[in-house]
């Protein structure tokens, strides 16, 4: 799952909407219980539909519930499940972070825990780059999850694959070729474009230094590339480039932590900067927000008022017009505004209330 898979969930609306997850696990014993507490959520929620559906037929709704179940392959679990159905619509979700037991049936889909655990989880793109084929992946951690979808994976089939190398005198094939590869890569970038637009993670690149040297002298997106694994990945399973690149995102996002406290320093100077959670809310609501800072742990309830630019710390997370964590949603506003977050150490930003803001302007 991905943002744009969070971001298509909380679009779809209409009653009754069935939310379903629980942790998982990857190892026996452990992940022989899981289908037994699935199915005792999957009975939790067939009852209270029936319970407030009545006579009403629901028939088709629990016979889709049920089909989607069947489909899940507890060997092959991770951390979470994630299930979601409603009559027109029904997906599952394996995930790389551990998910609360929870059935909601409601007006839309609830993705409040999922969100929360993508935005507190390390997570980066990672693009593995060939001929035959390029491959996405995305990564939480030490998982990927290879993208199949947008023109991913993507093959070459340009001159010296599918078709012949232009003959004749005066062509100099080798940079022929070179110019080829280089349009390949430029078109590998369009691609990534629909993903970095809707999610703006850091990339790891994996690929021989022709490849590499090529995708940095075209993309777009050079400045983001956090790291690059150097070396023939053609077919390196999902598993073992994890093993292989996440320690390396894992050292450049310590790095990342370092620098951030170093560009806030300039920022206050500057007088480009916000803190406290209030402060900080208005203006990443104004769209003012170029780089969040968050101590990891930090969550606060909170009221808006009308206007949805003023927020009230409050003590009580309970009451319905409260939001759970302020925090959370400041992190998301900021990433809609493509803003970046750096998650920092719990008393870092103490002389900033737990949080600050680099602005734009």
């Amino acid at each position: 799952m991905n943002r744009h898979d969070v971001q298509l969930l909380q679009q779809i609306k209409g009653y009754p909407a069935v939310t379903i997850t629980l942790p998982t696990h990857s190892t026996a014993p452990e992940n022989r219980q899981d289908p037994i507490r699935l199915g005792n959520l999957v009975k939790e929620a067939t009852e209270r539909l029936r319970r407030e559906f009545g006579k009403r037929d629901i028939t088709s709704l629990l016979t889709g519930l049920d089909q989607l179940v069947q489909s899940i392959d507890f060997r092959h679990s991770s951390n979470g499940l994630a299930l979601f159905i409603n009559p027109d619509f029904a997906r599952a979700f394996s995930l790389p972070f551990t998910l609360n037991e929870r059935v909601v049936v409601g007006e839309t889909f609830y993705t409040r825990d999922l969100v929360f655990a993508m935005n507190r989880t390390p997570r980066y793109w990672t693009l593995a780059l060939s001929e035959q084929p390029t491959r996405l992946f995305e990564g939480v951690r030490d998982h990927l999850t290879e993208i199949k979808d947008e023109g991913f994976p993507s093959t070459y089939e340009g001159p010296g694959a599918e078709i012949p190398m232009p003959g004749g005198r005066g062509v100099n094939k080798s940079a022929y070729r070179d110019e080829m590869h280089r349009e390949f890569f430029r078109s590998v970038d369009s691609l990534l474009k629909t993903f970095m637009v809707d999610d703006p993670l850091p990339i790891a690149v994996a690929g021989v230094e022709r490849h590499l040297s090529f995708f940095d002298e075209v993309s777009d997106y050079r400045n983001a590339v956090l790291t690059k694994l150097e070396g023939n990945h053609d077919h390196t399973s999902a598993h073992d480039l994890a093993t292989l690149v996440w320690p390396l995102v894992k050292e450049k996002l310590a790095e990342e932590r370092k620098k951030v406290h170093g560009e806030l320093e300039k920022a206050v100077g500057e007088k480009k900067y916000a803190s406290s959670i209030i402060e900080v809310w208005r203006l990443a609501h104004e769209g003012r927000g170029r780089l969040l800072l968050v101590e990891e742990d930090y969550h606060v309830p909170g009221r808006v008022d009308n206007t949805g630019m003023k927020l009230t710390v409050v003590d009580d997370p309970t009451p319905p017009d409260v939001m759970h964590d302020a925090v959370d949603n400041v992190i998301e506003e900021v990433l809609r505004k493509q803003g970046q977050v750096v998650f920092v150490e719990k008393g870092s930003l103490a002389e900033h209330d737990r949080i600050a803001l680099i602005l734009r302007y």
